[in-house]
């Protein structure tokens, strides 16, 4: 497992949900969650450290994996964010990741309407734990270069 921080991104149209990985590549934890605004750039790459292996940008395609409104956001957001950030972007699948930090904030008693501002954290969280098992599991990079994306989505 390579050493080196990871962030992940929960993508919304309100709300942008940021974990961080530790140095060891071993625990995800969740960062913060932003308001989707003019700003949200600007305070992402203010949470890349220098020692950054990668940004992995949760990509929400639906359960037969085919592209929706969402995934195009995602994808323009993606490219966006990688023109901007010293360290590369990956888009990584991302089915079931709010449903999996709904159930899991559930299981802590957190009810729907307190865990709004949680949700996107554990989201971004499970999109996090996803690619440190792939990594761990295969010893390759997971997920993929954005490129490849915009060029199928236009």
């Amino acid at each position: 497992m390579r050493k080196g921080i990871r962030l992940a991104i929960d993508y919304g149209d309100s709300r942008i949900g940021l974990a961080k990985s530790d140095n060891e590549g071993i625990l995800a934890s969740p960062l913060e969650t932003l308001a989707n605004d003019a700003n949200c750039f600007q305070k992402i790459i203010s949470e890349i450290p220098e020692n950054c292996l990668e940004i992995y940008v949760g990509l929400p395609l639906n359960l037969m994996g085919e592209m929706t409104a969402a995934t195009t956001k995602a994808i323009t957001f993606t490219a966006q964010l990688s023109v901007q950030a010293n360290c590369p972007v990956r888009l990584i699948d991302e089915r079931l990741s709010t449903a999996l930090a709904n159930s899991q904030l559930r299981e802590i008693g957190k009810s729907q309407k307190s865990a709004r501002g949680h949700i996107d954290q554990m989201a971004a969280v499970a999109i996090l734990e996803y690619a440190l098992s792939m990594e761990r599991n295969t010893g390759n990079i997971p997920g993929e270069p954005v490129g490849k994306w915009v060029e199928s989505s236009e």
